[in-house]
């Protein structure tokens, strides 16, 4: 039988270094979503001009509410904000 006790402790250092690992990949992933979502947004964005041209001012105004919506749940300042709307 092999004896469990002869691993090697890992040094105090190393479990912080995967943690932080963790955590930066997971704002890697986080990103790399939000740039698939509005890779998705431009794929459908392009479809329904070509297919239909006169729902660009809907769509215009649907993102337009949707960055106001944002901006007030997450008091993230977004365009809108900075052009003083």
């Amino acid at each position: 039988m092999a004896d469990t006790s002869s691993h090697p402790e890992r040094p105090q250092g190393s479990f912080d270094d995967v943690s932080e690992l963790n955590n930066e990949l997971e704002r890697i992933i986080e990103a790399v979503e939000e740039i698939s979502v509005e890779l998705a947004w431009m794929d459908y964005d392009m479809v329904a001009l070509r297919t239909s041209p006169e729902l660009l001012t809907s769509m215009e105004e649907v993102n337009e509410a949707f960055h106001r919506c944002r901006a007030i749940v997450c008091g993230d300042p977004g365009p809108q904000q900075e052009m003083g709307l």
